[in-house]
């Protein structure tokens, strides 16, 4: 396991399983699977939070742990065009988990869906080591939008700022006595992020391909252009920097666009659309556009440069 990345993990995996049902739309590959069910597309998709892996129990209310666990959810939902309907969860945890830390999980759990509007309706227990919070989400489209589906000419957009769930995670590893509201702020982009729900309508009447931010803006933007067999060019000058990133890294001496194109857990998404219906779209970020090729590449003023598409491994 420690010589395979996660996606070559999972398309190793996937390449043993065989999909026969027809009614199957869309497969493995994708933020969610897709199945025409009595001619409704119907999204089905699951994501975990895994103490130790993906929260620290002591640098997150539980009430945010339970936000996190709906919104990352959500946030492939609507990255495929589509709208929460109904979720299953399993949680595991040690015996000696506080009652009080559950009941205040389920209670950010409960925020979370009457704000994103859909239902919690069964799930499972079991005793475990550690703590994990497994959702199963169904999600209802009438297009589906997949990364597969950018076209050369198309030009691609971003939903909000990126970086910003990084910047906080790393406040929260210093472990400061005493944090300044500004930083706080950005603590909180990491630890109660919000899915993008309010582009869903565009995305699913205008997008031609279309992935929420988890692994990185490059990470993530690798998927779309391997997938949609085009090269991607990044505008530099385009690129959103919030003035609380900028602030953070002039403190510590970071380069911002090191956590605009590599940082994770943003939840914006980053779609692409054609010239034509470009004009539809706004209060998003036009920051590059698609051509005939392969690759990632920053484009500077006249020069352009490749960027390797790495991202967050979950594995």
């Amino acid at each position: 396991m420690e010589h395979i990345g996660e996606f070559d993990l999972i398309e190793k995996l996937t390449s043993l399983i065989d999909i026969k049902d027809s009614s199957v739309v869309v497969g493995f590959g994708d933020d969610c699977a897709c199945v025409n069910i009595n001619g409704k597309l119907i999204l089905f998709s699951s994501d975990i939070q895994i103490e130790g892996s993906h929260f620290l129990k002591e640098k997150i209310s539980p009430e945010d742990l339970g936000w996190k666990l709906i919104s990352v959810n959500v946030s492939d939902i609507v990255a495929c065009g589509g709208l929460p309907k109904w979720s299953l969860i399993s949680i595991a945890f040690p015996k000696e988990t506080e009652i009080s830390f559950l009941e205040d999980v389920y209670k950010g759990i409960k925020k979370a869906l009457d704000f994103y509007s859909f239902s919690l309706i069964g799930g499972n227990t079991a005793k475990a080591n550690q703590i994990v919070f497994d959702l199963f989400i169904t999600g209802e489209t009438k297009r589906f939008v997949p990364r597969s589906g950018g076209k050369e000419g198309d030009i691609l957009f971003l939903t909000g700022h990126t970086g910003l769930s990084r910047a906080g995670l790393e406040l929260l590893l210093m472990e400061k006595k005493e944090y300044e509201d500004w930083e706080k702020q950005l603590i909180s982009f990491h630890t109660k992020p919000t899915a993008r729900i309010d582009f869903q309508p565009v995305v699913e009447r205008f997008a031609n391909c279309c992935i929420d931010v988890s692994d990185g803006l490059a990470g993530d933007l690798g998927h779309i252009e391997k997938q949609s067999k085009v090269k991607i060019i990044l505008e530099k000058e385009n690129l959103p920097v919030h003035p609380l990133l900028e602030k953070f890294c002039k403190k510590y001496k970071k380069d911002p666009y090191e956590y605009i194109l590599f940082g994770g857990e943003d939840y914006q998404l980053v779609f692409s659309i054609s010239k034509e219906k470009a004009k539809e779209i706004k209060n998003a970020y036009p920051i590059g556009y698609l051509e005939k090729g392969k690759g990632l590449f920053l484009k500077e003023k006249k020069n352009i440069y490749p960027i390797f598409p790495k991202g967050f491994q979950h594995i």
